[in-house]
């Protein structure tokens, strides 16, 4: 696959999936034994445990919208620059809803094998979350 073509399955799971919640799309764009290098808390690896962490993401955070600030790509891996946005309506890994709106900003590396996103290490700014959220108090200043 051309770096052009990795770059458009990384945007279309993010798009489809992600922001659209068409879960079943990333059987089209994810390997079945796909894996997640730093997964959440409980998340299972494969493509359906990838499936059921964004639906718990979106199930939290229904207005979810993902957008790629900047991307990257050489040979099999795509690097974004990302950040997103939402609002806290339901239960999040333990925190009941807030009400809050939330942007969170990271960075994702995907690896592709066979034009399908094989593993990924997403870093994410989680201490802002959370701090958002209200769980972690904002530093005094």
């Amino acid at each position: 696959m051309s770096i052009s073509e990795n770059k458009k399955v990384v945007q279309d799971f993010l798009e489809d999936v992600i922001n659209q919640g068409r879960l079943e799309r990333a059987d089209a764009l994810v390997k079945s034994d796909f894996i997640e290098l730093d997964p959440l808390p409980g998340q299972q690896q494969g493509r359906e445990g990838l499936k059921e962490i964004v639906g718990l993401i979106r199930s939290a955070f229904p207005d979810t919208n993902w957008v790629v600030d900047e991307m990257v790509a050489e040979g099999d891996k795509v690097v974004s620059r990302f950040h997103w946005t939402g609002t806290h309506q339901g239960a999040f890994m333990g925190i009941p809803a807030t009400g809050r709106h939330v942007k969170v900003n990271g960075v994702v590396i995907d690896r592709l094998e066979e034009g399908k996103m094989a593993d990924s290490r997403i870093l994410m700014n989680d201490l802002s979350l959370m701090q958002q959220l209200g769980v972690i108090p904002m530093p005094q200043g």
